[in-house]
């Protein structure tokens, strides 16, 4: 019989230093994409001006950030 010997130790995720989060966003529609950027407000406002010029109303919209994962305490 093998035996065992579990340890558990805590750990915490926070976003890496010195990194930002960027937002992302495409047309469903067709081949648009909206610039990167570390500021979600001007995406959505790619977004809109898109709908504005195209009528297209569907956007796949995502987050970007890069984790630090280390033991707590």
């Amino acid at each position: 019989m093998t035996r065992s010997v579990l340890r558990y130790v805590e750990h915490r995720i926070s976003r890496h230093p010195g990194t930002d989060v960027t937002f992302e966003a495409e047309c469903l529609r067709c081949d648009w994409q909206a610039p990167a950027s570390d500021d979600g407000a001007a995406v959505d406002i790619e977004c809109m001006s898109h709908t504005g010029r195209t009528g297209h109303q569907g956007f796949r919209r995502w987050c970007t950030s890069f984790a630090w994962v280390e033991r707590a305490g």
